[in-house]
């Protein structure tokens, strides 16, 4: 009898709900990607085992996000005008494209993959829209080194998604829509690329110019990288849609030429990030455990494997046939670490909230 006394209410369970992190939807954009690097390189039991935990832990995420919502509405929307949290709600509209490419590379459901490509359209609008106006207006703002991290550039990312599943879709569709998804892919690009260098240009400044603590070094500074290898791959799908939409053929050496920038930005960070998590862990012994914000480490790891792999079919460039190869199985096993992570800290919690 004291037992069942001492079993908590359901609302103990749900309160764990309150502090769920936006960022979250980085483990769909992780696992996606992991499974679409898999694929590329033909192992396809990896991918397609990814692939359906992909669309488990998707539409959990969706369901435990409205119920945050709904349950917890304050907190959920003041998270959404946070300068430090705000831009997690960014994986939501990666992780949706990230998903609606596997559903065309690995299924060839363009149905589904058209479906995904709306929402994460409309939510890229709202969110867009939403988070910087809330920013621009608020009238109590962090000072820079307190309010920007490299979670900005999950903006960059999701911007960049659209690109690429665009850029997928446009090659299974008749004309005139051809034409117009070839169109939106460039002009995301295009966008996604001018924000990067808003955003990087505020980033650098405040690594370089203020005071950097272990603490402030939080996972989501390896999107540093992410956001240029994804960028790569919209550019390197542009250029293999060439053939389709011939607009974009007067553009070639411009296409050509800023993916290899893209890509040449993005692979001088990875040196970079390393070091400083070799300072953070190492030199300055900051505890290395599970946050959610590790899938935000994960996921530019699997990006880099397949941009490089697609830029390389793209522009012939078979010298660099062994960095997609290397770069998979890091990523295979930044990904395993990051869900045992996971799932010890998800048993946690659960035993946590029944023991109260």
């Amino acid at each position: 009898m004291d037992k069942l006394q001492q079993q908590p209410e359901p609302l103990t369970l749900l309160s764990q709900v309150s502090g769920l992190s936006p960022a979250y939807f980085g483990m769909v954009m992780a696992t996606g990607i992991v499974s679409l690097a898999a694929h590329l390189l033909d192992m396809q039991g990896v991918a397609n085992g990814l692939f359906q935990l992909n669309i488990v832990v998707y539409s959990v995420l969706w369901l435990l996000t409205l119920l945050r919502a709904f349950r917890y509405p304050q907190r959920f929307f003041s998270d959404m005008v946070d300068h430090l949290r705000g831009p997690g709600f960014f994986t939501m509209v990666a992780a949706t494209g990230i998903l609606g490419g596997q559903f065309v590379l690995l299924t060839a459901n363009y149905t589904m993959a058209t479906a995904l490509w709306i929402v994460a359209l409309l939510l890229w609008v709202s969110l867009t829209y939403t988070v910087f106006t809330g920013f621009t207006v608020k009238e109590h703002k962090p000072t820079l080194d307190k309010g920007i991290s490299g979670a900005w550039l999950l903006a960059v990312v999701a911007t960049q998604s659209i690109a690429v599943v665009s850029a997928l879709l446009a090659a299974h569709v008749s004309q005139p829509g051809k034409l117009e998804m070839n169109f939106l892919a460039l002009s995301m690009w295009l966008w996604g690329g001018m924000l990067y260098i808003w955003m990087m240009s505020l980033i650098f400044y405040r690594y370089t110019f203020f005071t950097l603590s272990p603490s402030d070094l939080s996972p989501p500074y390896w999107i540093n990288m992410g956001a240029m290898a994804i960028s790569t791959l919209a550019g390197s799908l542009l250029i293999l849609n060439v053939s389709d939409a011939p607009y974009l053929a007067s553009l070639l050496p411009f296409i050509k030429g800023f993916t290899i920038f893209y890509w040449a930005t993005g692979t001088w960070w990875i040196p970079m990030l390393l070091i400083l998590g070799f300072w953070r862990h190492v030199y300055k012994r900051f505890p290395l455990k599970y946050d959610p914000l590790y899938w935000g480490a994960v996921f530019p790891l699997g990006m880099y494997a397949v941009s490089t792999d697609r830029m390389s079919e793209a522009m012939g460039f078979s010298f660099l046939a062994f960095l997609p190869v290397s770069f998979v199985y890091i990523a295979l096993a930044a990904w395993l670490i990051t869900f045992l992570g996971f799932v010890l800290d998800l048993v946690r919690r659960l035993a946590a909230a029944w023991l109260k």
